[in-house]
């Protein structure tokens, strides 16, 4: 069970009209750069799926990098980052998403998870749950399974958990 992460919304500043007027980006930068608020979003994400197996961990372009990373060193899993559309070299598997101001196109290398593997995905905000289910169906798409999926913070109210119905998801901080 995830503990009470109330207390990180001390470090997540809003940012009005970023990255377009009428959007609130949630600056995730001071949690980062405080230690005790790093190291518990990565503790809490892993401790919830704790017990489980894990192979990979998928990091969504780019802050989910950022926790995806810590989190499968503590798995002792592999790390798999999902990119933007252009950025990786290698034969990919691209998936379409809508987004809460637009949409666009996320691509995961074809070698990157194998048929069978336990894939635990992870993205810093849960909004709309586009890119969260795109990278989803680029996992099944590859043969692997869905675990569950770990979020520093979720947009409550833009109602993105309905995209992952079924699915074991944690979210740390939620704004409804």
């Amino acid at each position: 069970m995830t503990r009470d992460a109330g207390w990180l919304k001390e470090h997540i500043r809003d940012i009005p009209d970023f990255p377009k007027p009428g959007v609130v980006f949630k600056d995730i930068t001071p949690l980062l750069a405080d230690v005790d608020a790093f190291r518990f979003t990565v503790d809490a994400i892993a401790d919830h799926f704790a017990g489980q197996t894990i192979d990979k961990v998928l990091g969504i372009e780019a802050r989910g990098f950022i926790a995806a990373a810590p989190v499968a060193y503590r798995f002792g899993a592999g790390f798999v980052p999902v990119r933007k559309a252009g950025k990786l070299p290698w034969e990919i598997e691209r998936a379409e998403y809508e987004l809460e101001y637009g949409s666009d196109l996320l691509e995961i290398h074809r070698d990157a998870v194998s048929p069978g593997e336990r894939v635990l995905i992870v993205d810093d905000v849960l909004a709309t749950g586009g890119t969260a289910a795109a990278s989803g169906r680029l996992v099944e798409k590859l043969g692997a399974e869905v675990v569950g999926f770990g979020f520093l913070i979720e947009l409550a109210f833009l109602g993105g958990r309905k995209q992952l119905d079924g699915r074991d998801v944690v979210s740390l901080v939620t704004y409804e």
